[in-house]
């Protein structure tokens, strides 16, 4: 059986990708993946499926006529607060391949922000049309629910995605502090020097290395090579493109600071004591439901020794996310698989 897989594949985010290995990591035996990405060859080579030009809407319509499974595979994609056009390409496909007969689900998604009504109707029709949901946090439920369509509500499936070690990871100091940073207007030259004052101090209290992670080159390298030029003697950055070793970069880790959200759920996922940085309400909703510490890039502290001390408590506190709440978020989140198995 054939299977379509659709999201934000072939982009180089570190998100997305946990996102389809995850995906791939669920799928029954007896389904052939063939993923749409923006970056067939790099897709191909890094989980190791059968791709698509998701651009080439000939090839992906031809790809659907030969096809018996439609899968949204995860993530924001209906939200029209980045994009207005975007929700218009996944709902597009997502009615195409139900015009064209092929079961459909829509998985692990995170609805929303839908700010526009054409949006809200475009999404409404897609949605009622699937052959099976799964959504990932309540604020989606809340969407499914009004249009009065039923649906497995679960964590985020990266909780569940399998962790693999690298050198990379191996040759890290034993002591160490994950930093996750993304680009983002609110995330101002002002406030990253202070970000790397207030590590510098952490570092000094803690002697923990700092491990810069970007998830998505394009966006937060930069950011990561701003940091590291600061921080030259106590500071490492780590360039992974496998989700598993991303998220293995985690294990071990004495605590994390993270804007992204995958990068949040990761290191979470590997025990570590979590610092979260929003920007974003998935994120904000990700830091209460896993009772953490953090800000509000919007109102983002300007003491750096305030900032720092904060830092400094958390390393030395005991984690607030209990082994047995990790645990409960990782099984709950294979409820994803569940509606994978409708296709059996």
């Amino acid at each position: 059986m054939r299977a379509v897989l659709c999201g934000y594949y072939g982009y180089g985010n570190g998100g997305d990708e946990a996102l389809l290995a995850t995906l791939l990591q669920f799928l029954p035996k007896h389904i052939s993946p063939v993923v749409l990405s923006g970056n067939p060859a790099q897709t191909q080579a890094l989980h190791g499926v059968a791709t698509c030009d998701r651009n080439n809407l000939l090839a992906v319509f031809n790809l659907l006529r030969s096809s018996q499974v439609f899968i949204w595979g995860g993530g924001s994609l209906i939200q029209d607060s980045t994009s207005a056009l975007s929700p218009w390409y996944y709902c597009g496909l997502m009615l195409t391949a139900r015009l064209l007969g092929l079961k459909t689900i829509a998985w692990a998604q995170g609805i929303g922000p839908l700010h526009r009504a054409q949006t809200q109707w475009i999404a409404k029709q897609a949605f009622k049309s699937c052959t099976a949901i799964s959504v990932r946090d309540p604020g989606s439920m809340a969407w499914v629910d009004r249009w009065h369509c039923k649906a497995i509500a679960a964590p985020d499936p990266v909780w569940a995605l399998d962790t693999v070690s690298t050198p990379e990871r191996e040759a890290l100091p034993t002591t160490r502090i994950a930093v996750v940073l993304r680009s983002h207007p609110l995330l101002t030259p002002d406030r990253l020097d202070n970000i790397a004052r207030a590590l510098e101090i952490l570092h000094e209290q803690t002697r923990a290395s700092i491990v810069l992670v970007p998830f998505q080159h394009s966006q937060d390298l930069a950011i990561a090579q701003t940091l590291h030029a600061q921080l030259t003697e106590i500071s490492h950055i780590v360039q992974l493109t496998d989700p598993r070793q991303l998220k293995g970069v985690f294990q071990g880790a004495d605590m994390a600071i993270a804007m992204r959200l995958h990068g949040l759920i990761m290191a979470a996922a590997e025990g570590c004591r979590c610092f979260g940085i929003s920007y974003d309400p998935k994120v904000q909703r990700l830091i209460e439901e896993i009772n953490c510490p953090g800000w509000d890039l919007a109102n983002f502290p300007e003491d750096v020794s305030a900032m720092a001390r904060e830092w400094i408590q958390l390393y030395r506190s005991t984690p607030t996310l209990s082994q047995e709440k990790c645990q409960t978020l990782t099984q709950q989140a294979r409820q994803h698989q569940q509606v994978l198995e409708t296709l059996s």
